[in-house]
């Protein structure tokens, strides 16, 4: 029964279907699935297929957009049930996190966000298309402990070396720490402009930001 609900999330970004993503949603929470198992295990699994059905010349832009907004019903879903969680955490810090400027990909942005406040942090959400100095201003004025930076686009990863940058000019390189994640972000690449941690996914943002500050 777990693997068919599984499926039929996946089945649902694949075939475009709102109605098969809810209906996968409803029967997972009757079976003990929690939406964050299924938004790992089917929802995401069929945004990476449809992305590689992209790349493959099988699927178009207009497909991906459609599957993004399938997407963002498992994504509310999850949010919901953190929003609760959130209520029951200790605060942990303060972290100013958005997508660069020239890129407008949101998805895994948002679900970091949602899971940051489950675990306690106090999330200034710069929302997409940010530059670089407007995370510095931000970071400045809520006196953060981090800066978390996505970029899902190969031409928008050097506003990320903007930000340390400009952490650098402003004296606060170190006192500040940077996270950067993002599809084409790597560990080299975080190594390469000096950030102070790399993050795979959402799934993992929460770990990294945690020992962030009780580092």
């Amino acid at each position: 029964m777990r693997e068919d609900i599984i499926n039929k999330a996946k089945d649902s970004i694949l075939e475009i279907d709102e109605d098969m993503a809810a209906e996968a949603l409803a029967e997972g929470k009757a079976e003990g699935i929690t939406a964050l198992e299924l938004l790992q295990e089917g929802f995401s699994e069929g945004m990476n297929e449809m992305g590689e059905r992209y790349a493959r010349g099988e699927a178009f832009i207009p497909e991906l957009v459609f599957a993004a907004d399938v997407m963002k019903i498992a994504t509310d879903a999850v949010e919901e049930e953190l929003a609760i969680a959130a209520g029951k955490a200790e605060k942990a810090g303060v972290i100013v996190l958005g997508t660069v400027d020239g890129d407008v990909h949101d998805i895994g942005k948002n679900l970091c966000v949602s899971m940051l406040k489950a675990k306690g942090f106090e999330v200034y959400d710069l929302g997409k298309e940010v530059p670089a100095k407007e995370f510095i201003e931000k970071a400045k004025e809520v006196n953060a402990d981090i800066i978390a930076s996505s970029a899902l686009l190969t031409t928008t990863m050097p506003v990320q070396q903007d930000i340390e940058d400009l952490l650098a000019a402003e004296g606060l390189k170190g006192k500040v720490k940077t996270m950067v994640g993002g599809a084409p972000v790597t560990q080299e690449w975080a190594d390469k402009i000096g950030a102070t941690a790399y993050s795979s996914d959402a799934m993992n943002c929460c770990d990294v930001a945690l020992s962030l500050v009780k580092g």
